[in-house]
């Protein structure tokens, strides 16, 4: 007999070995207050057809957390490529990114000529889903020679898993088969086909949208929300990505191998480059046009924000404007009376940690061409503090202003609209793993955050990680709900960015206990870095937005 400490409701079992977390989940019964999709075993993330063979520390999971959501998500994505198989077997699959509440999936032909999907055709492919569903057919984990397992993608044509195992290299590799289909996704996967009831496909521009549960209702399939400023931002990406011929991690990994990477990295700053000298020259037109008097920048964290609005801040200026930028963290009230969140911490997030009423008198009174007297927040008093500190807006004068509520109109409601200039920074990042797995633009921005919070503020990654949940809520409802409202999105991502990540995330992940419940994450972070081959840092220009997080650049932080 083995013995498991199940950390749901604290108790020790001995159990069998060869048992499985599902079978172990049933016998547990009403002692697990939930229906489970996987666990963490010794704080990694197992799927429930993980057998038990030594003693372990196992806590069951939900949907509700963030690992259940993702074996919910990648397992409905193997569940949409195995209906595509028996429905259009010639067509090729291509889940790409995360929007408008759900996955954009797009279809093209043998010669990559895009398929524009019917309603017709949707509702076959979700026929077939529902099929499959209903028969509970098991997700069966399989490990054989990686090149046996490329081998069995290339018979299925999934030429990006190929080219992602033959640039890793790996000797052995897990993969999954559903009624004889084969395919890989880099999270555990449900027990069967039964766990994954709910889910919709709907019509999407030229693809459409995979959708999966609501997060209030998960009875039910998520509405798509309107995102369309951020797909236009995503697209001009991919155009990019089509172009240089590098889309995925395999294609990267390439350029790497082939010493191509300093042309990737001049073209990708080029191209950031050039898309913040297109916004200077829309806020210049208006501008001009007697509007544009305040720029507002916003984004979530690590998205890049105070390097972009430093290189804006040179654009406008090669366009004949001055720049003049105020932090909002100026605008502070005093810490009695800053709200408090439900844990009872201070809440420096919510707009009404500001003084909306004296940010938007000053702000009037600088369109107006009136001279102010800037406040300064002390942190150590915890309080305004008035000093010296006079600015006005003269001709040719822009202000801008970087903060996470930027897009808020809330933020600046006595001010007209003509006035505002509104830039929404996001590192939307289009380079994907292979055709069904994409890279999370959130994951991208832990990792920056990660390095940057260490090398400035010497923070561990476990005390990031676990602030990390913290980070999301507040972006959830202070940011996201706001996106649409920019007058320019601008993708701070970089396409050869996580390959020069790498070499300083992995040591600061490795640090992480494995002891802690948050080593889960840190091991997940580490399995993917794994497939990117390491870019050298010192390739990367000191203008580079990625400075910001790695340390050396031009610009005064």
């Amino acid at each position: 007999m083995i013995k498991i400490f199940c950390v749901n409701n604290g108790k020790d079992y001995n159990v069998e070995g060869g048992l499985s977390l599902l079978q172990l989940a049933v016998r547990l019964g009403s002692d697990l207050p939930f229906t489970p999709i996987c666990a963490y075993v010794n704080n990694k993330t197992e799927g429930l057809s993980y057998t038990i063979y030594a003693p372990k520390r196992i806590e069951f999971l939900d949907f509700n957390s963030p690992a259940g959501q993702r074996v919910y998500v990648k397992s409905l994505c193997m569940l949409l490529y195995r209906a595509f198989v028996s429905v259009m077997p010639e067509v090729r699959l291509r889940i790409e990114h995360s929007i408008s509440g759900g996955y954009l999936c797009h279809l093209s032909d043998a010669e990559d000529r895009n398929i524009v999907p019917s309603a017709d055709l949707l509702g076959t492919i979700r026929d077939t889903m529902r099929d499959l569903v209903n028969s509970n057919l098991p997700f069966v984990a399989k490990e054989q020679p990686s090149d046996e397992v490329a081998e069995i993608y290339r018979s299925q044509h999934l030429d990006s898993k190929v080219k992602l195992l033959e640039t890793i290299g790996n000797l052995y590799t897990p993969y999954y088969t559903l009624d004889g289909v084969a395919d890989s996704y880099y999270t555990p996967l449900a027990p069967s086909t039964g766990f994954i009831k709910v889910f919709d496909l709907v019509p999407y521009h030229d693809g459409f949208l995979l959708m999966g549960p609501d997060p209030v209702n998960h009875d039910v399939p998520r509405s798509p929300v309107t995102q369309d400023k951020m797909l236009e931002a995503y697209r001009r990406y991919l155009r990019l990505n089509r172009t240089i011929k590098v889309s995925n991690i395999g294609e990267l990994n390439e350029v790497v191998q082939n010493r191509r990477t300093p042309e990737l990295i001049n073209v990708a700053e080029a191209m950031h480059e050039k898309h913040i000298a297109s916004i200077a020259d829309s806020i210049t037109r208006r501008n001009e046009e007697g509007g544009a008097r305040v720029v507002l920048l916003a984004g979530p964290s690590s998205s890049g924000k105070t390097t972009t609005t430093k290189r804006l801040a040179i654009q406008l200026m090669t366009n004949l404007k001055t720049p003049k930028m105020i932090s909002l963290d100026d605008y502070f009230v005093n810490r009695e009376n800053t709200p408090k969140d439900e844990t009872g911490d201070y809440d420096y997030e919510s707009l009404y940690a500001l003084d909306l009423d004296r940010l938007n008198s000053d702000l009037r009174r600088l369109i107006e061409g009136e001279t102010i007297n800037l406040p300064t927040y002390s942190f150590e008093l915890g309080q305004r503090v008035e000093r010296e500190r006079p600015l006005s807006l003269g001709h040719d004068e822009v202000l801008l202003i970087e903060g996470i509520h930027g897009l808020n109109p809330e933020l600046t409601r006595a001010l007209p609209d003509d006035d505002i200039f509104k830039v929404y920074i996001s590192a939307l990042t289009s380079l994907n793993i292979d055709d069904h797995n994409w890279i999370s633009t959130t994951d991208n921005r832990l990792l920056r955050r990660i390095v940057r919070d260490h090398k400035y503020r010497h923070t561990s990654a476990l005390e990031t990680i676990r602030r990390w949940p913290s980070v999301r809520r507040g972006e959830e409802k202070w940011i996201f709900p706001f996106q649409e409202n920019a007058d320019a999105t601008f993708n701070s991502s970089l396409i050869f960015e996580l390959g020069v990540m790498k070499d300083y995330a992995e040591p600061l992940l490795r640090r992480v206990p494995h002891t802690s419940p948050l080593y889960a994450e840190a091991y997940r972070l580490l399995k993917f870095l794994s497939f990117f081959e390491p870019i050298p840092s010192d390739q990367i220009p000191s203008t580079s937005l990625l400075r910001e997080f790695l340390g050396g650049s031009s610009f005064h932080y």
